[in-house]
């Protein structure tokens, strides 16, 4: 008999968000989570049994490998129907649309892959950013859907067209929107103005990557972190002054640099494909110096690595191939396991598991550990090609292939 015969489901509802507020639920507000590194700090998710994790809802999608975001009680796609560029706001309980930004957009890929946005939005305060596969930065009020402003930013800066258009996910920093917009004339990396999209600073003469920015504080200053065609550049994100620049690219012209750099103390991690490799830097003043580098370690075609507890787990070789599942020392990069010709995918860190969203559509649940691969639980969740990175907010993942648009309850 329960203990609480008289409770009403509103009361009930009540407890429930109170056990979930308590189990440290947090919101997936950008590119790779709150912290840019594809880790969660909520309470890890149990092993599923044979049927899979209860799906709350599916629906149809366009096309796009942008990845979905939660913020502010709403979750956001970014996708592409009928030559528009949408941003949805839905219900992250029922899928249910609240509202849809849209632009017309031109974009046409020229190896036949996708033509859908590739960035994740990302959400600061009252406002939503996204980056289309053209190079048109907009921000969108959180609450209506309204344009606050936007820039083509390939207009504006001459931008030649790359191999996959931009994909950038957008770094919002003090007031500032920071990307890799890979323009003529010093503006490969460019900082707008968050409030009016006005130009603040350019630098660099970089071309655009594929890879994300993140911020972080080396050596007591504070610098944001782009991995551009070229390599690694530590910028200031206030006036744009280029703090370092390390050349880490392919002698290949058809390459593509794509991973996040993972900051882990006063360490960064690189990493790329095309007989490029990893490494592990530290700054010496404003100077990146190699801990290790190597071809043979943690090559990553696209998809980021994660890190726990003095390890990296990650992707090794190209997409293309099958590359190999990988546990791999920070420290030494001494390889710990491999399971060769895994396949590719995507991973969400939570305590001492990892989520996996392989590029066919398997969601696998391991244990981060460094000893032995150990599956727990997997299942179907969608149809191939997966090559979106999955959200990861209040026990829910949110993930979407190029038609279809899943939520599934993990705790």
């Amino acid at each position: 008999m329960s203990r609480f015969p008289n409770i009403g489901s509103p009361l009930l509802a009540a407890l429930l968000l109170l056990a979930a507020n308590a189990a440290g639920a947090e919101d997936w507000p950008q590119h790779l989570g709150q912290r840019r590194d594809g880790t969660s700090t909520e309470q890890a998710p149990e092993a599923w049994g044979p049927s899979g994790p209860p799906v709350l809802w599916r629906q149809e999608v366009g096309e796009g490998f942008s990845a979905p975001v939660v913020a502010a009680g709403r979750l956001f796609l970014f996708h592409r129907q009928q030559g528009v560029e949408r941003l949805d706001a839905l219900d992250p309980k029922d899928g249910r649309l609240r509202w849809s930004y849209r632009y017309p957009t031109r974009y046409r890929d020229d190896f036949g892959f996708d033509e859908g946005p590739r960035a994740a939005p990302t959400v600061s305060g009252e406002t939503v950013y996204t980056f289309g596969a053209q190079g048109v930065l907009s921000a969108v009020d959180i609450e209506t859907g309204a344009k606050r402003w936007s820039v083509d930013t390939h207009e504006v800066f001459k931008v030649k067209k790359g191999f996959f258009g931009a994909s950038a996910s957008p770094l919002v920093e003090d007031g500032r929107v920071l990307l890799n917009v890979g323009g003529d004339g010093g503006a490969g990396i460019v900082a707008f103005d968050a409030a009016t999209g006005r130009t603040l600073w350019t630098t660099s003469k970089s071309a655009a990557s594929y890879s994300s920015a993140v911020v972080a504080t080396l050596g007591g200053t504070k610098t944001a972190l782009f991995f551009t065609r070229e390599g690694l550049s530590g910028v200031d994100p206030g006036v744009g002054t280029l703090r370092f620049e390390h050349r880490w690219r392919s002698r290949s012209g058809s390459s593509v640099n794509a991973a996040t750099p993972l900051v882990i103390g006063d360490r960064i991690f690189i990493s790329s494909s095309y007989q490029t490799g990893a490494a592990l830097l530290r700054l010496d003043g404003d100077r990146p110096v190699p801990i290790w580098t190597s071809d043979d370690v943690l090559s990553n075609h696209y998809s980021t690595s994660l890190y726990y507890d003095g390890h990296l787990y990650g992707f090794h070789g190209r997409q293309e191939y099958g590359p190999a599942l990988r546990c791999v020392e920070l420290e030494t990069g001494e390889v710990k396991w491999k399971r060769e010709r895994f396949g590719s995918g995507s991973m969400i860190g939570i305590g001492e598991r990892i989520l996996l969203l392989h590029e066919d559509g398997r969601l696998q649940l391991l244990a981060a550990s460094p000893s032995r691969f150990e599956l727990l639980a997997t299942t179907q969740l969608l149809s191939s090609v997966v090559r979106a990175f999955p959200a990861f907010s209040d026990g829910i993942l949110y993930a979407r292939n190029q038609r279809e648009f899943v939520a599934v309850r993990l705790r």
